[in-house]
């Protein structure tokens, strides 16, 4: 398994987190055994979100019911959770934020958060509201870190002119076959090609020039929510062939060479799994480490449909 250090933290964490938002109607035992087959696999990063489950903290829940973690072993992992989404808009305010937490720490049975992420962006967001409840969050010991999800370098940089804290995350929708925040930038100022578009404004170079690390949601997935690329030959069969090719060759599964193209680029982009199968996390843990040689990441960029000018 392949690991990288939080920003601003000393925290070593795996290249590879499991996502819980489709736990709700697995057995307690279904639950600990996933979590467990992530752990024996290297795995110490644990997605959640309060919105998980369709009603508010089931997931979250759900998980506190199933896996207990003496001591040491909560020490050794990270608990995630998001929060900024109520049905109908999104809420960044104080007073949101700080129950959301209280929530999240209830229904998941700890004491605290390791990371706690602003969900989809509030566009009525009071950047001095969110500092204060990240204060209180801290100096009650109830969050130690901060980081944002789907969120542009702007809005990132609003949240900053109030947040003290470092703000050490952003997860974002990436994967093969949708990678607008690469495939941008190797297509930059090229007029009439869609590609070119810049979508993300820039945030995969703000991120490595202000040390905020990259969390990739839906690694598999098409483009949004239509289904996944692997094993899709209708529509990506050049792609499914390289990547067959390249697992043959790297003895490791096709999910395996999905996470490695992620984890191959020197942004030290984690993956968020959000698979209910221990057999396709242990697939994605082998696959963070296989070194895709620079020519191999690019045959599988084109092969998806991207162009190099």
């Amino acid at each position: 398994m392949k690991t990288y250090t939080l920003p601003h933290t000393d925290r070593a964490v795996s290249s590879v987190i499991l996502g819980l938002m489709r736990i709700p109607k697995m057995s307690n035992a279904e639950i600990a055994t996933l979590v467990g087959a992530a752990r024996d696999a290297g795995v110490n990063v644990f997605d959640h979100a309060d919105i998980y489950g369709g009603e508010r903290h089931l997931c979250e829940q759900r998980f506190g019911e199933a896996v207990t973690f003496a001591a040491a072993e909560r020490d050794a992992v990270v608990i995630q959770s998001k929060a900024g989404i109520r049905p109908g808009f999104f809420d960044f305010s104080e007073e949101h934020i700080l129950r959301s937490v209280d929530g999240s720490l209830q229904a998941l049975k700890t004491d605290y958060l390791d990371l706690l992420l602003l969900h989809r962006p509030d566009t009525l967001v009071e950047p001095e509201e969110v500092a204060s409840a990240f204060d209180k969050l801290q100096a009650s010991g109830k969050v130690r870190h901060f980081g944002v999800s789907n969120q542009t370098p702007g809005q990132i940089a609003l949240l900053k002119t109030a947040v003290k804290q470092p703000l050490v995350v952003n997860q974002v929708q990436l994967s093969i076959t949708h990678a607008p925040l690469m495939a941008q930038g190797v297509a930059a100022n090229m007029a009439g090609l869609d590609q070119s578009v810049d979508r993300d404004n820039g945030l995969l170079e703000y991120s490595r020039i202000n040390n905020m690390m990259l969390q990739a949601w839906s690694p598999f997935q098409k483009k949004f929510f239509d289904g996944v690329f692997l094993g899709d030959r209708e529509n990506f069969a050049e792609l499914n062939d390289v990547i067959d090719e390249l697992a043959a060759q790297y003895g490791v599964t096709p999910t395996g060479i999905a996470v490695a193209w992620i984890t191959r680029h020197p942004a030290n982009i984690q993956v968020v799994l959000g698979t209910t199968n221990p057999g396709r996390v242990k697939e994605s843990a082998a696959g963070s480490a296989v070194p895709l040689t620079r020519q191999e990441w690019y045959r599988l960029f084109t092969a998806a449909g991207n162009v190099l000018p």
